[in-house]
């Protein structure tokens, strides 16, 4: 009768034929794995994966207002194939993930996918005795600059939170503020210090207008730069909510006050866009957070049509898949970005600076402090310094979940907001 069991050369515990793999190392055979949703003033989906090393690693699979969909995904198709694989494998594994799904991609997929690699990066750091970034090649900058969140209801508003984050030592500053005639507008917080727009069980309908918006941002950025300086780097994010050409247009209108970039200025779905954007402007672009893997930025980044990829570890296939795009990326001029709010948790953000730190084309890091109940939640050691981010030394990625306080703060169903324009159109929030 024919063996039905894996014909790959991998046994079933993950390891080589013939047991082979045992002669390079110590295997670390993976016993158990679960799955933790939290909601510590916003959800959070934990994987935590353990071994029979008695080590475990955790990994974060959040996928704003889709939490739970993750959540099944991971409890009902990929935990199973986990149990018995040697965590060491992580490659084997992902790829497992990736091509054994045959439905491959999509923001739920690769969500799972990637908390799958960060705990297994944390297993193998834990293992080794060193921080994750040493294992992939060690460190090519001593720190991580980041950029903080200014944003205010009037352009004077943005200014002031601005000015406070040039003297907390931030050297560069997303800058928002409200438009004239909107009751809410993207990135403008009710909180001064907490940005969260997931903020109802049912999604908030807002209201846009893009004339308004293109004449309130070219005064946004020249009151910005007349009170900052030259020095402080601005941001901006647009949200996907223009046209080619009017992206071209804002662009333009900014150029004099040497923006670092422009985030998603228009949707990405159609990326001949961006090449439309470029002929009017040589403000920056940035784009990738909504990605879900290279295929997304393929074309974008070998036509040289963006500056900056901003695709996320939690929702672009983990450690592993990122380091292939910024390869990419490295190959034609294109520095990282990495999307960094809050509705990913601090497991993201320390993976995220592992990451950074090991890449040669990065480029800065989106910041976002999360509330004290989110970090006893999820006790870590990196740090904020003088505008720049340095991750722990610790082995693995140097943050830990706590599962009893994670139990003090049930699932609490939450949507982003849709926006319609004044006519009562659709449109992209």
């Amino acid at each position: 009768m024919m063996d039905t069991s894996r014909q790959d050369g991998f046994g079933r515990d993950g390891s080589a034929s013939g047991d082979s793999a045992s002669k390079g190392g110590v295997r670390a055979r993976i016993t158990a794995a679960r799955v933790i949703v939290t909601c510590p003033g916003r959800n959070f989906v934990t994987l935590k994966i353990e071994t029979d090393q008695g080590i475990y690693g955790i990994g974060d699979a959040t996928l704003n207002g889709r939490e739970l969909a993750v959540a099944a995904y991971l409890e009902e198709h990929v935990i199973p194939c986990l149990i018995g694989r040697d965590a060491h494998q992580i490659e084997d594994i992902w790829q497992f993930l990736y091509r054994g799904a045959y439905w491959r991609r999509g923001p739920v997929t690769m969500s799972a996918i990637a908390a799958v690699d960060m705990a297994l990066w944390d297993i193998k750091g834990k293992i080794a005795g060193l921080p994750v970034y040493q294992l992939l090649g060690g460190a090519c900058r001593n720190a991580v600059m980041v950029y903080g969140h200014a944003n205010g209801k009037s352009i004077e508003d943005t200014i002031e939170a601005a000015l406070d984050y040039k003297e907390k030592g931030y050297q560069a500053i997303r800058i928002q503020c409200g438009v004239p005639g909107l009751d809410a507008t993207y990135g403008v917080s009710k909180h001064k210090t907490f940005y969260e727009p997931a903020d109802s069980d049912l999604p908030t309908e807002d209201v846009w207008d893009t004339a308004a918006y293109l004449r309130v941002v070219p005064k946004l950025f020249a009151a910005a730069r007349d009170a900052l300086g030259d020095e402080v780097h601005l941001l901006h994010d647009v949200h996907h909510r223009l046209t080619p050409i009017e992206a071209g247009r804002l662009g333009r209108d900014i150029e004099p006050y040497r923006p670092f970039w422009i985030e998603d200025a228009t949707p990405a779905e159609n990326q001949d866009n961006f090449r439309l954007i470029r002929q009017h402007t040589t403000t920056p672009l940035a784009v990738g957070e909504i990605f879900n893997s290279i295929w997304d930025c393929k074309d974008l980044i070998q036509n040289q049509l963006i500056d900056y990829i901003r695709a996320t570890i939690v929702h672009t296939g983990g450690i592993s898949h990122l380091r292939k795009v910024a390869m990419l990326a490295d190959l034609h001029n294109v520095r990282t970005g990495c999307h960094g709010a809050t509705d990913l948790s601090p497991v993201t953000m320390a993976a995220a600076l592992h990451f950074d730190l090991s890449i040669p084309n990065f480029g800065i890091q989106e910041f976002m402090r999360h509330t004290d109940a989110t970090y006893e939640v999820f006790p870590n050691s990196y740090r904020f310094e003088s505008g720049f981010m340095y991750c722990s030394e610790a082995p693995g990625l140097g943050v830990d979940i706590d599962e009893d306080k994670a139990k003090l703060y049930p699932y609490t169903r939450a949507y982003l907001p849709v926006n319609r324009l004044k006519d009562g159109t659709m449109f992209n929030w």
